[in-house]
């Protein structure tokens, strides 16, 4: 059975799901020319396993930044010259029920315009190269439909003020999740994940989504902390 589905039925889909397209957290952000597209190793084995839904990661770019402000390699991200990101896309993976399909045969390659047209949205080639290579190669047959796929979820978000409450005082997992509930009524709860790290920094939203991209219930492994996990969120210096 054929794990990707036609870039048509995938836009189609999206069409049902998203009641519109909203803009949200304007950054100043210039794309870096892009002349060629990193090399990517796979880190485990193909798996061929019958797609059940997807997930869209959006990482807090301040705490993945917060020790790599001087780190060459993520200069665009992380050295402040092209603005200062909030929430960016980490990918968009393709779930399995209890596994996931990764590293799937790609029949068309990753070109260097595919990626600096995305810079902006997931700001490092490496980054957009292995999250084509690991998760789209399993969705679409064409990496800028996987790309294109990630635009328009991401044009139909409105994010919340993380900043100002990242100044609350006893914050907690919940409040980070309901308030992007708060922002995106379409969305319940139940459909937000949060990933907190081992010091209960905040690190990334993930959106639970159905196989026709409608919002859905996340899994115990996607939802992440609990309501009442104590959270703080990383401002930047």
């Amino acid at each position: 059975m054929a794990l990707r589905c036609s870039s048509k039925f995938a836009l189609a889909a999206l069409a049902l799901a998203l009641p519109g397209v909203a803009h949200a957290q304007a950054y100043q952000c210039r794309a870096p020319q892009v002349t060629r597209v990193p090399a990517i190793s796979p880190d485990g084995p193909r798996r061929v396993v019958p797609i059940t839904g997807y997930t869209l990661a959006l990482s807090w770019s301040p705490e993945f930044c917060k020790s790599r402000q001087s780190d060459r390699s993520h200069a665009f991200q992380c050295g402040g010259r092209s603005g200062s990101f909030g929430l960016v896309v980490h990918g968009l993976w393709p779930e399995g029920g209890q596994s996931w399909p990764q590293w799937c045969a790609a029949p068309n390659a990753l070109t260097p315009a595919d990626v600096r047209a995305n810079m902006c949205l997931m700001p490092s080639d490496w980054l957009i190269a292995r999250q084509w290579a690991k998760h789209g190669s399993c969705m679409v047959k064409r990496p800028a439909n996987y790309l294109k796929v990630i635009r328009i979820l991401r044009s139909g978000l409105r994010f919340p003020d993380y900043d100002r409450i990242s100044r609350e005082d006893g914050l907690t997992a919940g409040r980070i999740r309901a308030a992007f509930a708060d922002a995106n009524p379409e969305w319940p709860e139940a459909a937000i994940g949060v990933k907190l790290n081992g010091r209960g920094w905040l690190e990334e939203i993930r959106l639970c989504y159905s196989k026709r991209f409608r919002p859905a219930r996340c899994t115990p492994s996607r939802w992440g902390a609990a309501d009442t996990a104590p959270a703080q969120i990383w401002r930047g210096l």
